[in-house]
């Protein structure tokens, strides 16, 4: 496994809160009706994304998940800044507006989605994995999904085949106890979620998904032996979200002192702590630190707001070909 250094702790309390703050950006901007439709946050499970990360090979490896992607093409590469652009619909966004919150899509970066079909990334990231190893290419493909999308019929489907054709791909199930507003408990009647891999002798279990180290470990594993063409695992981060399903979710269904124990055990917290007492930055470092996270959410949000929305003529261009609809370019 890679080393897990003093750079390492920094990188990933920098990023973390940078997350964090991104979307504690994007919930205000909601409020104030500069991003519409839905939107669904992050806040929480920072260090399912930064632990997997650590492990993986970038130049190389893939990722695909739900519709809660707004930090994890960030994580891949991603200008966050063209990220929230097309949270607020601009021509400067990744898909130029077009796409939206739950539709982030970087190719370029190795992320595949962003999707909003409950489950329907599940079978999309087993069919990347294949074309890598078809074509004999190194990647290993993240495949990311809840602990609702852990019920689709689809999920049986891929693991059969994944398992079968030994494909480079770690499944990763981000049980955050509600499926919407319905737990876990309620969906099934077991509340193991990784041991639906048993089924399918896939290797399979339960990490600790709000501490980064505990991830990188689990997912360095689960890398490693997908590369080594050996096929998928399957990896249920244990995780929580601070904030509601969406920006419309009264949360009636759980408890403020249940959000506040699993506050204690906050990801970047514990990063924090490990950081204080071991000495690897000093309170006025870490002020420094905080105070670039803020300044470069409020430049992510300064682009957004000052780029244009895209032009109307794009509503055909990306759903007709000219040379077959050439009336189009008339309208």
């Amino acid at each position: 496994m890679k080393n897990i250094t003093k750079e390492t702790y920094i990188n990933w309390y920098k990023d973390m809160l940078f997350w964090r703050k991104f979307e504690d950006k994007l919930a205000s901007l909601y409020i104030q009706q500069k991003v519409r439709g839905f939107l669904h946050l992050y806040n929480g499970q920072e260090a399912v994304l930064a632990g997997a990360l650590h492990a993986m090979d970038l130049e190389h490896d893939k990722m695909i998940t739900a519709y809660r992607n707004h930090v994890q093409p960030i994580g891949m590469g991603v200008d966050p800044k063209k990220v929230m652009a097309e949270l607020l619909g601009k021509a400067t966004g990744t898909s130029q507006g077009f796409g939206g919150s739950m539709h982030i899509f970087a190719k370029e970066k190795g992320f595949y989605g962003g999707h909003g079909i409950v489950g329907g990334q599940i079978p999309l990231g087993a069919g990347i994995a294949f074309a890598d190893k078809y074509y004999k290419r190194p990647g290993v493909t993240l495949t990311y999904f809840g602990d609702g999308a852990a019920r689709q019929g689809s999920l049986h489907e891929t693991f059969n085949m994944a398992m079968n054709w030994k494909l480079p791909v770690v499944f990763i199930v981000e049980n955050n106890q509600y499926a919407m507003g319905t737990s876990v408990e309620r969906t099934a009647n077991h509340t193991d979620i990784w041991k639906l891999g048993l089924g399918y002798e896939m290797p399979c279990g339960p990490v600790d998904g709000m501490n980064p180290v505990k991830v990188a470990e689990a997912m360095q594993e689960a890398i490693d032996r997908a590369r080594r063409g050996e096929g998928p695992t399957f990896l249920e981060m244990k995780t929580y979200r601070y904030r509601g399903h969406s920006m419309s979710d009264a949360q009636h269904y759980r408890t403020k002192e249940e959000v506040k124990e699993y506050q204690k055990i906050d990801p970047i917290l514990q990063v924090l702590t490990v950081i204080r007492e071991n000495g690897y930055a000093t309170e006025d470092e870490i002020a420094e630190m905080n105070a670039g996270v803020k300044a470069k959410v409020a430049e992510c949000e300064k682009f957004a707001l000052e780029s244009p929305y895209p032009d109307k003529q794009l509503l055909y261009d990306v759903v007709y070909e000219q040379e077959d609809y050439p009336f189009l370019k008339h309208r």
